[in-house]
């Protein structure tokens, strides 16, 4: 009974995953023993679930302590007792290959060796590169190849699946190989069999990325190959053969080499935009109304919720450690595997980021016909098309826009719903473009448009628009403050519309509006439509479900929009935020002590309510004193502060630092046991933790004034390290308050600020170092907007320059520069930058900063001389 063999088989492998390591020595060698026995079982069932199975030991560590598996493995495939059935049917092949002509009754020991040699090199192909095993891959890389040639379809597949494994990692003997690899593989390339095909393609393409210079030879031939397959009937191997114009626009050469293919190309592309019959079916394109069908459990992806990183002059960043672009997929969410269609798309986008305009002459015809097309498929796919180019054609395409817009606000009112929702996400893409022009032009039409979208009967529109009008309010920002009103009106009364899913994206598009109108929310009227539903579903949720992270993190961006505005609803939810750290906290440390009787926490919640805390003390200032005066946080906020998990600690020094600037008069007291837990987070292994807390320290040093002089050594020698790091970000954007995000380094805008605040207030403890840090410090700071941060920042220099002016003697030219980036600085600093400039003049004669300042670019010189005299 072979789902009784096979169901034995996957609960002895979960057995051997648990609990391997204590099983008796001869138990673990009978079960080893009949694995190999039985590899060739006439069943293919039977062989996956051993091969499972095989692998499964393998990986508990037993592959060194099992060393004849690999070499029986290796024999077995010698055997001759391979399914023969394929053998005869292989087509082209007859009996008397290769191999020798056998009878169908052999059991299928290739075939069963294969499979669990194919799981091996999956699960452990570092480890059969290393000395550990006596690297058997010298030995079964130039046995898989002769498989190539197998008779068996079945066997060149997984010959060819068990090589690719190893050509990420450029193991030795692949390498040593690899000629006679991509010869075979060539010889491959018009098999019969459609796995063999895909296999052949996969290794194409992560040849593309690991061995350009053996491929650039035959390229020509290549990309014709991969231009017939990214058509193969099979869509596995269509998709497999897309993933290669991917990974070819990330080459250097990609430009010279598929220049000439670009009008083969691009037909094909655009037309695996369009989606399948099979498609259809699963999106249910054929159902028009479903508002009022409840979502599944299914239906909603997990969320994670990202820590709040600080920024200069505070603005939000959600981004953590880097932000995905999720704005860039289209939105076929239901269908979350990857398909042809995706891929297609992709590949346009980031062709279009490569070809630029030049892709246009090859493109336009084809969207002429597509955008305006009488069969809807086919239409959607054009819109599609010109979502996906949106990036790198828009200079291309503004001479379109004005004709293409209005087409695509036409399009969001279409009668089948997939085309009203990817017009949604095209038009997204386009935002930047609507809002530069005049409001009444495009932006009216847009909003008005989206906004009814935003009430569509069809729930996948619904999504769609709601993530466009969230993107359009990011461009838009106060342009929409004329119209609040009008959209409140429609995001509140989706709240009595919506099912499960699409009511935590319209939370996104509540808190986004509030980041981008900010303080003009701040209206009776507005908080009068906004606030009672957000608070009716505050007050339905439990402590326990996740829907709590969305509407924390929208509170959390309306609080500080509103500002005092805010009042009357604060207490409940701050109680409410502090009640849930206790009780993560709690649950941590019993889990902590009791592993086995408890679980562990999820951690979100905590993270959600001490960024929702932060929004609260940003927007209440003051007002939130009371609150803390009558809760234990700053007690919750010491163990935060400690916590292992990175967004723990990135969240609680962004509230420290809040509370810091709201109410320093409860965190006073609490300074001596924060200041060295803030020291050591001053890692830039974990950049945003250390983001903040650089942040936090800066807010402190300007509320402790002198008392800071005892913490100096904590945080000093960590902040001129890290700001003097070669991959911290020097290239800074020209004019913004925003640091310039790298996920290698820190932004050293907000060093240089915090290292200034703590030259403010202690100078005589950081002077004496301001050699060691005075140039990264300048040339961070000269692209920064004139605000409260970059002045006391620039107070702090020049009293450390009074202090020690030898510190800066080597790098005058760099303040110099510095100085001159000022727009407006006040009167007393800008005595104090007069009074430098001209003690270094007078100290050094006029003769020698005559020859000084000629190394002076033209535009710092004249600053200088029209500011300062000088």
């Amino acid at each position: 009974d072979e789902p009784t063999r096979s169901l034995s088989g996957l609960i002895l492998k979960n057995n051997v995953k648990a609990h391997f390591q204590s099983f008796p020595p001869p138990v673990a060698e009978f079960i080893k023993q009949e694995c190999l026995n039985h590899l060739g079982d006439a069943s293919s069932l039977i062989r996956a679930t051993i091969g499972i199975l095989i692998t499964t030991i393998a990986s508990k560590g037993e592959l060194q302590m099992w060393p004849e598996l690999l070499p029986q493995l290796c024999n077995l495939l010698n055997s001759e007792d391979y399914n023969t059935c394929e053998v005869w049917g292989a087509p082209g092949h007859t009996g008397g290959g290769v191999w020798p002509p056998l009878t169908p009754s052999f059991p299928c020991w290739s075939q069963g060796a294969f499979g669990a040699l194919q799981k091996i090199c999956e699960d452990s192909s570092e480890l059969l590169d290393s000395d550990a095993l006596n690297r058997p891959l010298n030995v079964m890389i130039p046995k898989f190849l002769q498989f190539f040639k197998h008779c068996s379809p079945k066997i060149r597949s997984h010959a060819i699946a068990c090589v690719n494994q190893f050509i990420m990692d450029r193991a030795q003997a692949l390498m040593e190989n690899i000629d006679t690899f991509i010869e075979h593989l060539f010889a491959l390339a018009v098999d019969e069999d459609p796995e063999v095909r895909k296999n052949v393609c996969r290794a194409l393409v992560m040849l593309l990325e690991v061995r350009i210079d053996r491929l650039i030879p035959h390229m020509y031939s290549i990309i014709q190959y991969m231009l017939q397959r990214t058509q193969d009937s099979d869509e596995n191997v269509a998709l497999e053969a897309c993933e290669f114009w991917l990974t070819l626009a990330e080459q250097p050469i990609c430009k010279d080499v598929l220049t000439a293919h670009l009008v083969q190309l691009i037909p094909i592309l655009v037309h695996g935009m369009r989606y399948s019959e099979i498609d259809i079916i699963l999106l249910k394109g054929d159902v028009e109304e479903d508002e009022a069908v409840p979502d599944s459990d299914q239906d909603i992806k997990p969320r994670f919720h990202k820590s709040r990183t600080v920024t200069l002059a505070h603005e939000e960043q959600r981004g953590g450690d880097g932000d995905g672009d999720g704005d860039d997929e289209d939105d076929d969410d239901t269908l979350s595997d990857w398909n042809l269609r995706k891929c297609s798309a992709a590949a346009l986008d980031v062709l279009a980021n490569v070809f630029r305009e030049e892709l246009l002459p090859h493109l336009l015809p084809l969207l002429k016909e597509l955008l305006f097309h009488l069969e809807w498929v086919v239409k959607e796919s054009g819109i599609l098309v010109l979502g996906a180019i949106a990036e790198g054609c828009m200079q291309g395409m503004v001479p379109y826009l004005p004709e293409l817009i209005p087409h695509l606000i036409r399009c969001l009112a279409d009668r089948k719903a997939l085309v009203r929702s990817i017009a949604c996400w095209t038009l997204s893409r386009y935002a930047h473009w609507v809002v530069a022009q005049p409001p009444e032009l495009y932006l009216k039409p847009l909003m008005t448009e989206l906004l009814q979208r935003i009430l569509d009967s069809n729930k996948r529109v619904q999504e769609a628009a709601c993530s466009a009008f969230a993107t359009l309010e990011e461009e838009a920002c106060t342009e929409l403050v004329p119209y609040l009103s009008f959209i409140l009106d429609t995001l509140v009364f989706a709240f009595g519309k919506y099912q499960h899913k699409n009511l935590l994206i319209l939370y996104d598009a509540i808190g986004t509006l509030a980041d981008s109108v900010g303080h003009h929310l701040n209206q009776p009227e507005y908080i009068q439509k906004l606030m009672p539903p957000l608070i009716q579903k505050w007050n339905e949720l439990k402590d326990e479900d996740k829907d709590l992270f969305p509407l924390l993190e929208c509170l959390s961006s309306v609080a500080t929009a509103l500002q005092s505005g805010f009042l009357p609803y604060c207490e409940p939810v701050y109680q409410r935020c502090v009640t849930l750290v206790q009780k993560t906290l709690a649950q941590a440390m019993m889990y902590n002590q009791h592993p086995e009787q408890y679980e562990a926490p999820d951690k979100d919640f905590m993270i959600v309510a001490l960024d929702l805390l932060s929004g609260l003390a940003e927007g209440l200032g003051g007002h939130v004193e009371q609150l803390v005066a009558r809760s234990n946080i700053m007690t919750l906020l010491f163990q935060c502060m400690q916590d292992t998990m990175p967004e723990v600690r990135q969240s609680s020094f962004a509230l420290l630092g809040d509370l810091t600037k709201a109410c320093f008069v409860h965190v006073k007291p609490c300074i001596a046991e924060f200041m060295p837990i803030l020291g050591t987070n001053l890692n830039p292994e974990f950049i945003s933790v250390c983001n903040n807390a650089t942040w936090a320290i800066g807010e402190i040093c300007m509320q402790m004034g002198a008392e800071m002089q005892p913490y100096v050594p904590m945080v000093l020698n960590n902040l001129v390290e890290i700001i003097n790091r070669p991959n911290t970000p020097k290239t800074l954007l020209e004019n913004t308050g925003e640091p310039l995000w790298s996920t290698e380094g820190l932004p050293q805008k907000l060093l240089a600020i915090t290292i200034g605040r703590l030259g403010f207030v202690c100078p005589q403890e950081v002077a004496p170092m301001l050699q060691q840090f005075i140039r990264p410090w300048c040339t961070s700071l000269r692209n920064i907007r004139d605000n409260e941060e970059k002045d006391s920042a620039f107070r702090g220099i020049c009293v450390m320059i009074g202090v020690n002016p030898g510190g800066v003697v080597q790098d005058f030219i760099f303040f110099c520069d510095a100085v001159a980036s000022w727009v407006s600085p006040k009167d007393d600093l800008r005595d104090m930058f007069y009074k430098i400039l001209h003690g270094f003049k007078a100290q050094v004669g006029e003769e020698n900063w005559q020859q000084f300042s000629e190394q002076f670019p033209p535009l710092l010189k004249d600053r200088l001389a029209a500011f300062y005299g000088v």
